[in-house]
Formats: structure tokens, C-alpha cells, sequence
């Protein structure tokens, strides 16, 4: 299945705020059900087993509404580790659907508008970087310079968690229109999987380009996911 590069809805900030915020209530829904949060959550388990730390902070890059950081943390102060979460993606309609949500009241996330590709923090500011569901937004050469940013401003690792291209993977897409609510969600996550990355061009992708990247780890997940870490090298 050929990998076929497409502009989202959601990507253009043209949709009124009520279909921004149905959007996104859809994927954080499909993120819950179909292993999104699960896949995040286990890098970072590898990183703090890994490092041996109990406290990370961790920077979610095109966050949208945050909600799959701050479930994963969440989680994860349930098991002893602290995870302090910063959240920026580049449209304010989407930080704004989810300050509105009040799902967050009691951690003050700090949250801000800004280029995933230029990102307004110093080197080594964070632990971790992350993203979900972003890196096939990106094309290759996009990619590598988001890869390259991302090891920048981390001092220990990226985590990548996305999409697996395959038939299939489009044909469950197709289905779930019923269940979607949302038709927005639905047309871009066909368009998602479209533009999706398979693991073997993941780690060809960033293996000639990341050069300060000491090694590269990449997981299956549920239902057609993967999980990306790329350590920090020196």
C-alpha cells in the first residue's frame, strides 16, 4: 500500500470551534478504546525503567487537547512515577477545546501555541518529548527535521506514537463511520492512515538522519500502532 500524502481537515483550522471540539472529542475517544493511550504510556514506562527515574517531564508536541499525556500521567501516578506534562500544538482552537474541557483544573498544565518544527525551548529542556499521532502529518524530509528538534530540546529520549499503514488498517476505517461521531474524524482518519508511516520507513527515516541519536527502538502496538523511542545519544 503506497503511502499517499493528503492535508487533514483538522490541520487547516478551518472548521468552526464545535466541529474542532467533536473532532477531537472523537480521537481522544479512539485513542482510549484502540490502544493510543496504551502505546504512549508504555514508552514512557520504558524510558523511567530505562533511566531509573521516578520524575520526567515530558513535552506533547501537536498535543490537541492534551488528554493523552494527562491520562498516561495519570496512570502512571498510580505506579509511583511523576510525570510533569507540557503541552503545545500549533492550532489554538485545539489547546482552547481542551482548557474548556476542565478535565485538568487540578495540574495546571502549562500549554502553548507554537511550530513543532521550531519550538520555543532551550536545549535539553525536557526529559522527554513526545508526540501522538503527528509524525504522519509529516513528509520525510519534515519528519527528519522534527526528529532532529525533538532530540534537541529531550535529554533522554523522543517518543514517537503513531499509525501502522496497511489495507486492513484502512478497511476498519472505513467501518467505523457509524461509531465515529463525527464526520470530520472519520474523512481525516482515512486520510491518517493513507499518510501513515510503516516501521520499516520509520527506521530508515530517522537512522540517516538522527545524528545525535545514540539507538532506536520500535514496538508494535494494538490495533495498528507503533511506538518510536529514539535515545538521546551524546
Amino acid at each position: 500500500m503506497q503511502r499517499i500524502d493528503a492535508p487533514e481537515i483538522l490541520d487547516s483550522d478551518a472548521c468552526s470551534f464545535a466541529e474542532v471540539q467533536a473532532a477531537l472529542k472523537t480521537l481522544g475517544r479512539i485513542n482510549r478504546w484502540f490502544g493510543g493511550v496504551r502505546t504512549t504510556q508504555s514508552l514512557v514506562e520504558r524510558a523511567a525503567e530505562t533511566t531509573g527515574k521516578t520524575d520526567l517531564s515530558l513535552l506533547e508536541i501537536a498535543s490537541g487537547t492534551g488528554e493523552v499525556p494527562l491520562l498516561v500521567r495519570d496512570r502512571l501516578e498510580r505506579r509511583g512515577i511523576s510525570l510533569r506534562v507540557t503541552l503545545i500544538d500549533q492550532a489554538h482552537s485545539h489547546l482552547a477545546a481542551g482548557s474548556n474541557s476542565n478535565r485538568d483544573q487540578t495540574h495546571r498544565t502549562p500549554a502553548v501555541a507554537a511550530d513543532a518544527l521550531a519550538l520555543p525551548c532551550r536545549d535539553a529542556a525536557f526529559d522527554l518529548v513526545s508526540c501522538s499521532l503527528f509524525a504522519h502529518h509529516l513528509a520525510p524530509e519534515r519528519l527528519i527535521s522534527f526528529v532532529q528538534e525533538g532530540l534537541r530540546v529531550s535529554r533522554v529520549a523522543l517518543l514517537i506514537n503513531d499509525l501502522v499503514r496497511h489495507p486492513l488498517h484502512l478497511a476498519l476505517v472505513y467501518a467505523s463511520f457509524p461509531i465515529m461521531g463525527s464526520r470530520v474524524a472519520w474523512l481525516d482518519g482515512l486520510t491518517s492512515v493513507r499518510r501513515a508511516y510503516t516501521p520499516d520507513e520509520i527506521r530508515a527515516l530517522i537512522s540517516s538522519s538522527a545524528k545525535t541519536a545514540s539507538k532506536m527502538e520500535i514496538s508494535r502496538h494494538y490495533l495498528f500502532r507503533m511506538g518510536v523511542i529514539v535515545w538521546k545519544g551524546d
